[in-house]
């Protein structure tokens, strides 16, 4: 099974423009984030999905493999699918967020390994939320599972809502999950997301996964014990600074 790792990247973000070139000890951000989803043996090659040409040089600065794409992509799914049109020989694509330095080469082997099931279309990663402030943070996304860990739905709201029951006593009464966005798509699952129309659900959380449930997909869960925060506002930069 070729499998194809990619990093969408831009410059322009809403909540940290800049934030793939942050310095983090070092190495800008998208470098760390290169480097370690290729030290996955499973994943055939990584290549970063830019449309900035900073971004572009500073892959190119490194050694990495980069493809500059549109500047008209919406999302990071799209972004992705400019590139497996261009690279048709790989099985299953991974869509690796650029905002997650700290991913680790364990996850990645883990949700590869569950397309050997023939049932899995899309993947994805969860984390046990162990903090109370992490379920009211809406930068933190969370899932609720079924049995089989297919998700059932995903919120930037806290889900499940437990009541009758004061905040602090949550975790105590329930489990929460949190989502870690990272995405794996057989390739022709992906290239019949792309097809798509945005759904009434995916603008109201700005969540573009709920426009896959909505549609009837099915997203297989990983449950994961490794905490790999990302970074969405200038905020987690320490956070993350303090674990590397």
């Amino acid at each position: 099974m070729k499998v194809l790792g990619i990093i969408p990247a831009r410059y322009e973000s809403s909540r940290f423009p800049g934030k793939p070139l942050i310095d983090l000890k070092g190495k800008t951000m998208i470098r760390r984030v290169y480097e370690r989803a290729s030290e996955c043996s499973l994943i055939s090659k990584v290549i970063v999905a830019t449309d900035d040409q900073r971004i572009f040089d500073e892959v190119k600065s490194f050694g990495g493999e980069v493809m500059m794409t549109a500047d008209t992509h919406r999302n990071g799914t799209e972004r992705c699918g400019e590139v497996v049109n261009v690279l048709k020989e790989f099985e299953v694509v991974i869509n690796i967020q650029g905002d997650e330095p700290l991913i680790h080469p364990k996850q990645l082997e883990r949700i590869i390994s569950v397309f050997d099931q023939n049932e899995v279309k899309i993947a994805t990663i969860a984390r046990k939320i162990d903090n109370i402030e992490a379920i009211r943070n809406p930068n933190r996304v969370k899932v609720a599972m079924d049995k089989n860990q297919d998700a059932l739905y995903f919120s930037r709201s806290p889900i499940p809502h437990v009541a009758q029951k004061p905040h602090e006593d949550w975790l105590a009464s329930t489990l929460f999950y949190k989502h870690i966005g990272l995405y794996a798509w057989r390739r022709e699952t992906l290239n019949e997301l792309l097809k798509l129309s945005p759904t009434e659900l995916e603008k109201s959380e700005s969540l573009e996964q709920l426009r896959w449930l909505e549609n009837g997909y099915k997203i297989r869960c990983i449950i994961s014990d490794l905490d790999t925060p990302n970074i969405d506002v200038p905020e987690d930069v320490k956070k993350v600074l303090d674990l590397l």
